[in-house]
């Protein structure tokens, strides 16, 4: 009886320690993130690194982490066991933005033993004064042509502003679906010099921003988008959209990834010229 208790007690024990193990691995999840702004050729770079700590790194990532300034999404990747150190990533986008800009790193994704996402770290950086950076240079049309991409039409009156000033028209339709934006709310605008646009000569190759409007003809609802003009004739071309309730984040009717065009073209151009407002 007693060689029987022993065994018990044992088993117990070794089943509320492997309970404490999972439990402890579970909780150590967790997003770290340093970031730096620089000057670079007169324009404002913001620098990341974001690190996940994992105690077992079971399938060595998260299948994704978003970066954000300011709550806008400019980079988008795995956490994986063959970066260098493990489990970083790092990156670098020039911005627009002006003052001081709040980085973000979210977890998006589930980790490899399936603990959910949620994790997030921030750090807020200072554009240095002398940079020269002036906010909104430039303005996206779409090229006089609907524009197709990931099965989504974004109908041929695109054009989309980076100071937010003058008409702004995006008009997405997939699958019975329709957003139509009324508000452009915010736009990071940069020039990546590995990217080509020209023609037109243009101040910037990739915006990304943000705009409310209306879901299938429903108020209260946000789009995130990128757009990136990668020259003529357009077939290299990409975009990106997600679109959710303003009010309900988790409540998300369409996200497409960056994309490039199966049809038509994204084209950059300098600002047009602007009336006293």
């Amino acid at each position: 009886m007693r060689g029987r208790t022993m065994k018990l007690c044992v088993a117990v024990a070794l089943a509320v320690a492997f309970q404490f193990v999972l439990v402890g691995t579970a909780s150590a999840h967790s997003v770290g993130l340093t970031a730096s702004a620089t000057c670079q050729n007169n324009t404002a770079v913001i620098s990341y690194t974001a690190t996940s700590w994992d105690l077992q790194t079971i399938a060595g990532s998260n299948s994704q982490i978003d970066i954000r300034f300011n709550g806008i999404t400019v980079d988008s990747k795995p956490f994986t066991l063959v970066s260098n150190p493990p489990n970083t990533f790092s990156g670098s986008q020039s911005t627009q933005l002006t003052g001081s800009v709040t980085v973000e790193a979210a977890a998006i994704g589930n980790w490899g033993d399936n603990v959910g996402p949620g994790q997030t770290a921030d750090v807020t950086v200072t554009i240095p004064t002398d940079c020269g950076t002036t906010p909104g240079t430039g303005r996206f049309t779409g090229g006089g042509k609907q524009i197709d991409v990931g099965g989504l039409s974004i109908t041929k009156g695109l054009t989309i502003h980076c100071d937010l000033l003058l008409s702004n028209n995006l008009e997405i339709n997939w699958k019975g679906h329709q957003f139509h934006m009324l508000v452009h709310t915010s736009a990071i605008c940069s020039d990546d010099p590995n990217i080509i646009q020209a023609p037109p000569a243009a101040p910037l190759d990739t915006m990304v921003g943000v705009g409310t409007g209306t879901y299938d003809g429903d108020d209260g609802f946000t789009v995130q988008f990128t757009l990136v003009d990668a020259g003529e004739p357009g077939t290299s071309d990409k975009a990106a959209f997600k679109i959710f309730e303003t009010a309900n984040p988790s409540n998300v009717v369409l996200d497409l990834p960056l994309t490039v065009l199966t049809g038509g073209n994204l084209q950059a151009h300098f600002d047009q010229p602007h009336k006293q407002h």
